[in-house]
C-alpha cells in the first residue's frame, strides 16, 4: 500500500489515495479495516507515526471525499489540518487544472484553495454553539459558560463544534507553557458533558489579533496543531471580545491564520508539507502490517 506523509503546520498524517490506479486492497467503506490500519500506522514507535490516517476517496457531491481516522482507530467527521494537507496532494497528484477544490467530509462539504507556496486556505464553515448540536449537556443553552468538575477541581470550559466537538478553556498571560494539559486534557475529553468526546484547547491571548493555544485532540492527545482547535479557539476568543478577526493563532508546530465574522463561516490558512512516500506491506505470516521503502519528498 502506497502512503504519502504530510503535515500542516507540524499536525501530521499519512494520506492513503484511493483515486489512483494502484489498489491497497482495503474498500473506502471498510471501516473496521482502517480502523485496525490507522492503529498500526500512526503508532510512533511500532509504525510510521501520525496524528491521523487520511483516505483520499471518490465523491458523488465534492471533488474527493476525505475520511479521517485517529490513531485510536475512531473517526472524526472534521480535521482542519489534515483538510488541508489532503487539499495540496489532490491538486499537485490528480491535477483538477484549478486551484480550488470541494472536499466531502463527515460534517459537510469545504471549500478549499490551494496558493502556489503551498499554503492551503479552507472555508471550515460557521460555528455551531447550540449544546444539542455540539453535543454538550449542560445546564440551560448556553455552552459558552460551562463549569466541569474535575477531581474535585473545576475548569470553566466554553464549548463548540467545528464539525467536530471542541471545549476552549483561558489561561492567564504566561500561563500556557506551565498548564497540565497531559493530565487535564484526557479528564476533559472523556467527561460525561461530552457524550462523543470532546477535543480541549487551552488559550492564552497575547494581543487583539494574536492567540497561543495548546490541544488535547479526541482520540490523538496531545498534538503540535488542531486546525478545527485553532478555530474554535479564535471564535471563542472573539464572541468573549478577547480576539477580534483576522487573528493568528501561535501553535506549537507553527501558526494559522484565522478569519470569522458573527453568522458566517471560518476561513482557516496554514502551511503544508511533504516529509516523505513510502510503502506498507502485509506480512501474510502473522498477518501484522510493517512498514518498508520510506523515501524522502522535496517540498
Amino acid at each position: 500500500m502506497q502512503f504519502v506523509k504530510m503535515h500542516g503546520a507540524g499536525n501530521d498524517f499519512i494520506l492513503v489515495d484511493l483515486l489512483g490506479e494502484q489498489s491497497p486492497g482495503i474498500g473506502p467503506g471498510e471501516d473496521a479495516a482502517w480502523s485496525a490500519l490507522a492503529r498500526s500506522m500512526c503508532d510512533r514507535h511500532f509504525g510510521i507515526g501520525s496524528d491521523g490516517l487520511l483516505l483520499v476517496a471518490p465523491s458523488d457531491t465534492a471533488d474527493v471525499r476525505m475520511r479521517m481516522f485517529n490513531p485510536d482507530g475512531s473517526e472524526s467527521a472534521s480535521c482542519g489540518n489534515g483538510i488541508r494537507c489532503l487539499g495540496r496532494y489532490v491538486r499537485d497528484r490528480h491535477g483538477l487544472g484549478r486551484p480550488e477544490l470541494r472536499v466531502e467530509t463527515g460534517s459537510g462539504v469545504s471549500a478549499i484553495a490551494v496558493a502556489p507556496d503551498g499554503s492551503v486556505s479552507v472555508d471550515m464553515g460557521a460555528p455551531v454553539f447550540e449544546p444539542s448540536r455540539i453535543p454538550a449537556v449542560v445546564s440551560g443553552d448556553d455552552a459558552l459558560k460551562v463549569m466541569l468538575n474535575l477531581d474535585g477541581h473545576a475548569v470553566a470550559v466554553s464549548c463548540v463544534s467545528m464539525g467536530n466537538p471542541h471545549a476552549v478553556t483561558f489561561v492567564e498571560r504566561g500561563g500556557l507553557d506551565a498548564y497540565p494539559l497531559e493530565t487535564v486534557g484526557p479528564k476533559v475529553e472523556r467527561h460525561a458533558t461530552f457524550p462523543e468526546r470532546t477535543n480541549f484547547e487551552v488559550c492564552e491571548v497575547l494581543a487583539p489579533d494574536h492567540l497561543r493555544v495548546r490541544v488535547w485532540e479526541r482520540g490523538a492527545g496531545v498534538t503540535l496543531a488542531c486546525g478545527t482547535g485553532a478555530c474554535a479557539s479564535a471564535v471563542v476568543a472573539a464572541v468573549k471580545g478577547h480576539a477580534r478577526s483576522p487573528v493568528r493563532v501561535g501553535l506549537p508546530g507553527g501558526q494559522l491564520s484565522i478569519e470569522w465574522s458573527e453568522g458566517r463561516s471560518v476561513l482557516m490558512t496554514g502551511p503544508t508539507a511533504y516529509v516523505f512516500t513510502g510503502t506498507w506491506s502485509m506480512d501474510r505470516n502473522d498477518q501484522l502490517l510493517i512498514p518498508s521503502e520510506a523515501a524522502p519528498v522535496a517540498g
